[in-house]
């Protein structure tokens, strides 16, 4: 396919550090198909240990549900599991809800390591309230079918039985962007992924824009700044072609031209956001020259609220808050697809 222009937004794809059976065992948080991957082992987990012709070591296996990463994805992850197992689980096992355990190992010595000090406590407070085994410090080394092996604190190594285990540490270049660095190996020194200039040009090329995760722009990889990066570009690009429109210059070289007739992209943070189970979320958001901090039941629903802001159309928000409302009143749907 010929082309003009070209803006790569592919994002990025799971990254699992090299540890050995991590993409034949684990489960993702990144497609579709990922969550009803998890859907189908957690209930595949749940139906099997209701058997009663097995060990009492392989119904604490199967009940152990983990999740490995620390940041916002793996804490929501592991709040929505929560809230899954004792408000809808409870009702349908009642007993095999009280034996389920989640743990979330992260290997810095905290989570959510980008927000502040006091929303990490709340957080570690609010999960061993709710009984989620919080592993820091702790490296996994190998995941196998039916357990896994991390490195502990000290140095030692321990095996770990589990019956769902969901990979959520971070991303990494996809392919695509592997082959676009390829071509300007000079300049794209940089395997995470593709390096840019301010104007979000690809460095070395003369026709190719990144933005998003997959573009290295000194900013973290965040939605929020793939989302104002992909406003800014296209904006951008509007205004070069109507320029070029209204001066009869159908030739005009848009690459170079964004540098004089616009302002270099500078991401503004909407501050940040985690729901970290039992209706209950933390903010850390920016207010002039501080930061303002705050977590609960209250911040749950300004979560919900800038959740449905965010979304593409009036559709789209319709149908978020009506399976809320659903959810409410009739409870999860446990059903397997």
């Amino acid at each position: 396919i010929n082309y003009d222009y070209l803006v790569v937004g592919v994002g990025g794809t799971v990254n699992t550090f090299g540890t050995p059976g991590v993409e034949e065992n684990a489960c993702f948080l990144k497609e579709m198909g990922d969550a009803r991957k998890i859907r189908r082992r957690l209930m595949d987990s749940i139906e099997s240990a209701a058997f009663d012709n097995i060990s009492e070591a392989e119904r604490e296996r199967l009940l152990h549900m983990v999740v490995v990463g620390g940041g916002p994805t793996g804490i929501e992850y592991a709040g929505e599991l929560h809230d899954f197992l004792q408000d809808d689980l409870s009702q349908w096992y009642p007993e095999l809800a009280k034996k389920i355990q989640i743990t979330l190992i992260e290997a810095l010595p905290n989570v959510l390591p980008a927000f502040d000090k006091k929303l990490i406590d709340y957080t570690q407070s609010t999960f061993k309230e709710n009984q989620i085994m919080i592993l820091t410090r702790t490296m996994v080394k190998e995941v196998k079918e039916k357990s896994f092996i991390v490195q502990n604190p000290d140095g030692t190594r321990s095996d770990i039985p589990y019956g769902l285990l969901v990979w959520a540490t971070g991303i990494k270049a996809q392919p695509v962007v592997d082959r676009i660095r390829a071509q300007f190996a000079q300049v794209q020194t940089n395997g995470r992924g593709l390096l840019v200039d301010e104007y979000l040009r690809v460095k070395g090329a003369r026709d190719i824009w990144a933005v998003g995760d997959c573009a290295l722009s000194g900013y973290a990889p965040l939605a929020q700044v793939a989302s104002q990066q992909g406003k800014w570009l296209a904006r951008r690009l509007n205004s070069l072609a109507a320029h070029a429109a209204r001066e009869d210059k159908a030739d005009a070289d848009v690459f170079s031209l964004i540098e004089t007739k616009s302002r270099p992209f500078k991401y503004s943070s909407q501050g940040s956001l985690a729901y970290i189970g039992s209706e209950k979320a933390i903010a850390d958001l920016p207010f002039f020259n501080r930061n303002i901090t705050a977590g609960g039941v209250a911040t749950f629903w300004f979560w919900k609220s800038a959740y449905v802001n965010e979304l593409f159309s009036l559709r789209n928000s319709t149908l978020v808050v009506s399976d809320w409302v659903k959810r409410f009143f009739f409870g999860r749907d446990i059903s397997r697809e």
